[in-house]
């Protein structure tokens, strides 16, 4: 006889990619959710981001598959190259070979319309609760009930069988039962998009492309049908940074790429308006479970970009969450701890890879010379092995990670 699920929704702090991936998720289990998000809508702020396999892995196990490829630029290969001699550093091609040894494509695509596919399906499915300009600020459990009870801003209370931490990476949950620190990296990235016909047809490329500079790296690929493109700049500060997000100048990025060379400075001139970032991360953790309240997505390992896998690793964990709920038939204690032993090492191993790979991408004097050979004549296949690990998770191996 199959356990009846309480009539209890489950909560979900944070209305972002995590949190409606994990909404999801869950209600592919059976369950009913809220979910609650701080802003005054359900909606997402950003730029372009790269899907890899995995993701597209992710979107098919959550029943959206057809609503993001539908949204993503397909991309034809990816590259680097030296930014201050524009020499090609190493070329990935993500054709039918790249599809057939991962099963899915690599694609480029707005975090809008991410968060969009995944909005559609939530609000589909009929079981999932908005609450918007509501942000949790406390948690209690009462363990003989088996209930937990979200305290929002305004002091309103609310009850579910089990609540998920996707409120991002200042995440509220993660503060109340582990309160580490951050660490800011000094990096800082501006992000712009630009209209195709602003764009240099000399960079117009069907590619994720990345230059590669000294203590800088730029990035650009196509958009929502190649009418825009994504522009990334990132360098090291001068400046002495805190966490967070403002508007950018275009004067403080032009002072940071004096020794770029002109094609690929051309690209902090195209945009009209930036947004800033100083970045950050947190060191991995290994417990993310406490009583019947979970972490996920930011909250559970903010990461810097230099992977390309935030968004990712939340639908991810997302997925590997509803799987763990199944395989213990919704046993919330056996589930959270199954879901966590399958994902810490695997993001720790990205947060901890994406500190490598910018100090890849900004190496400078010998690093710099030995980064520029290390990629030199590699066959396709070996650039595929050592994407092994990243690209070929999926929904029917996401419980064997641990």
């Amino acid at each position: 006889m199959t356990q009846s699920v309480p009539a209890l929704p489950v909560l979900v702090a944070g209305g972002g990619i995590g949190g409606l991936a994990a909404a999801l998720a869950l209600v592919n289990q059976g369950f009913q959710v809220q979910v609650f998000e701080q802003a005054p809508e359900i909606g997402e702020i950003g730029a372009g981001i790269q899907l890899g396999p995995n993701a597209f892995h992710a979107f098919d196990a959550l029943g959206v598959g057809p609503q993001a490829r539908a949204r993503a630029v397909y991309t034809d290969f990816m590259v680097m190259h030296d930014a201050v001699d524009e020499s090609l550093v190493g070329r990935i091609e993500t054709g039918e070979a790249f599809r057939q040894r991962f099963g899915n494509p690599y694609a480029v695509i707005h975090r809008a319309d991410v968060h969009l596919s995944l909005l559609e399906g939530a609000q589909a499915s009929g079981q999932v609760e908005f609450h918007t300009n509501t942000r949790i600020v406390q948690i209690e459990q009462d363990e003989a009930a088996g209930t937990v009870t979200a305290t929002d801003q305004h002091g309103k209370r609310w009850t579910g069988q089990a609540l998920i931490g996707a409120d991002g990476v200042k995440s509220v949950v993660r503060q109340q039962y582990v309160n580490d620190p951050h660490r800011v990296t000094g990096h800082v990235v501006y992000r712009a998009v630009v209209d195709k016909a602003d764009f240099p047809k000399d960079l117009q490329w069907n590619a994720a492309s990345l230059w590669a500079g000294p203590k800088c790296h730029l990035v650009h690929y196509p958009l929502r049908g190649g009418e825009q493109y994504n522009v990334v700049v990132t360098f090291h500060s001068r400046e002495q940074e805190e966490w967070g997000v403002k508007d950018g100048s275009k004067e403080e990025v032009e002072s940071y790429f004096q020794g770029i060379s002109p094609k690929a400075r051309q690209l902090i001139e195209l945009p009209k308006s930036w947004k800033r970032w100083a970045t950050a991360d947190k060191e991995p953790i290994e417990n993310w479970v406490f009583g019947r309240v979970t972490i996920l997505g930011d909250a559970a390992h903010p990461t810097t970009q230099y992977m390309a896998q935030g968004a990712c690793m939340a639908m991810e964990d997302a997925v590997t969450l509803g799987e763990a709920l199944r395989v213990t038939n919704k046993d919330w204690a056996a589930a959270l701890e199954l879901y966590r032993k399958n994902r810490v090492a695997r993001t720790g191993r990205i947060v901890l890879s994406s500190r490598e790979m910018g100090r890849i991408y900004h190496a400078t004097g010998v690093e710099r010379l030995i980064r520029n050979q290390m990629w030199k004549n590699r066959p396709q296949e070996r650039f595929y092995d050592a994407m092994e690990w990243l690209y070929s998770w999926n929904v029917s191996n996401c419980l064997q990670q641990g």
